[in-house]
């Protein structure tokens, strides 16, 4: 029996002018083509996973990151050790001055001598608390040494140009003198680590800057009893260049902390420049026989005494630890023009506090320059709280977009998972 087309053949799909006849090739081809599209999603979405295991691993070892469960607890201590310090050590450093204390070099020496304390948060750690898993000075190679030599070379020298503007000036007076190295802060920060000019840090440079100028207006009335005019305009000079390498020192350790991922590697850092810092006032001390005047001068020519000489000078030495321990961390952990911000709000407590415990004039002109440090300060702040909303913003923006990214990903796919199941009915 001679068997008919429809029993030898499977029946043609026509649709239009075309014809197809589905065959096991046809079936096949769809099939691997259904496995390799998944396959490849599930590859895409193995990709995403592993960027975002990248994304947490990097957040929670890298202490810069804000979403490090360590960040904000170190952030309100490092500002904590800045506030404590920079206000103590220079009502220190002047009391010194104010009760017949005379030598630079004792004043540049307790600046940077008390570092052996940095040994604390560089093996507490990991001795003690076991927080970390990296040992001290584990990746400290000679690069990073030699830059550390070269900016402790730099402190030093910062060190000595303060306490020779210190001796001269009002507390209140160097406080606000030393608020102008902002705007030095603004221009180097923008040559060496790309620091982007808004109006809130443009405004907070110009309105400290001004507060400078009217200081130096007002010099002949601010000169203390016993300090000639040469003295004064060397003590003013002093500080002003004081400033300007404390703001060339800040976005230098930034560029320098880019590279470093955690806070025990910057007091590593640290230790170094202050050793070298030290080793450079050790020198000048030991040939302006620095040594045999400090004993000499708690003796004889400090009126306070010899118990309140030695007082001093501990606490003098440990506050200028805590005031250099907080200043790294705090560029550590946001930036260098952040740092001298949160130093220059700071000043404007050195000013009030010289005049309450050290009994310094405080007329009008010294007033309006108060009022404008405050002022620029102020305006930072908010121009960083709008920043902060703004990037919070966008944050949440982009990862609404992701999800729907992700979604509308999974409905393609379902649909052409579908499509492929139609067409494989289509065709038995």
């Amino acid at each position: 029996m001679e068997k008919t087309p429809s029993q030898s053949q499977e029946p043609a799909f026509q649709h239009g002018s075309l014809s197809m006849a589905p065959t096991n090739k046809n079936y096949e081809t769809l099939e691997i083509e259904s496995i390799n599209n998944i396959e490849g999603e599930e590859e895409a979405e193995s990709e995403m996973g592993n960027k975002k295991a990248q994304e947490e691993l990097h957040a929670t070892t890298d202490q810069k990151s804000i979403r490090n469960k360590r960040y904000m607890p170190l952030l309100v201590l490092n500002y904590f050790l800045l506030f404590v310090g920079s206000v103590s050590s220079s009502m220190l450093s002047k009391y010194y001055f104010t009760h017949k204390g005379s030598s630079k070099w004792v004043s540049t020496w307790v600046q940077c001598t008390g570092f052996p304390l940095l040994l604390i948060p560089i093996f507490l750690p990991y001795s003690l608390l076991k927080s970390t898993i990296r040992k001290p000075f584990t990746d400290f190679n000679k690069k990073i040494l030699t830059l550390s030599i070269f900016v402790g070379i730099m402190l030093g020298i910062n060190n000595l140009l303060f306490s020779w503007g210190v001796s001269y000036l009002p507390v209140s007076t160097s406080s606000l003198l030393l608020s102008s190295q902002l705007g030095f802060n603004l221009i180097l920060s923008v040559i060496i680590v790309k620091q982007k000019i808004t109006f809130s840090n443009l405004n907070t440079v110009i309105l400290i800057t001004l507060s400078s100028i009217i200081l130096a207006l007002n010099s002949s009335s601010e000169r203390p009893k016993g300090v000639t005019e040469k003295q004064y305009f060397i003590g003013f000079f002093c500080t002003i260049s004081a400033g300007l390498l404390f703001a060339l020192y800040l976005p230098v350790v930034e560029k320098i902390y880019k590279k470093v991922y955690c806070y025990e590697m910057v007091m590593e850092m640290q230790l170094v420049m202050e050793m070298t810092a030290t080793a450079l006032a050790t020198v000048g001390m030991a040939f302006d026989s620095g040594f045999s005047e400090m004993k000499r001068e708690g003796k004889e020519v400090f009126d306070k005494g010899e118990r309140v000489y030695w007082v001093l000078i501990v606490a003098t030495i440990l506050a200028w630890q805590f005031c250099f321990m907080g200043t790294a961390g705090m560029v550590f952990l946001t930036s260098s023009l952040t740092g001298g911000i949160c130093m220059t709000a700071l000043l404007s407590m050195n000013v009030l506090g010289g005049v309450v415990f050290l009994k310094e004039k405080f007329g009008g002109l010294k007033a309006v320059a108060t009022v404008l440090c405050l002022w620029g300060f102020c305006s930072y702040v908010y121009g960083m709280y709008t920043k902060m909303l703004e990037a919070k913003a966008i944050s949440q923006q982009n990862n609404n977009n992701n999800n729907i990214n992700r979604h509308s990903g999974e409905d393609s796919s379902s649909l052409e998972l579908v499509s492929m199941v139609k067409n494989l009915g289509v065709s038995h």
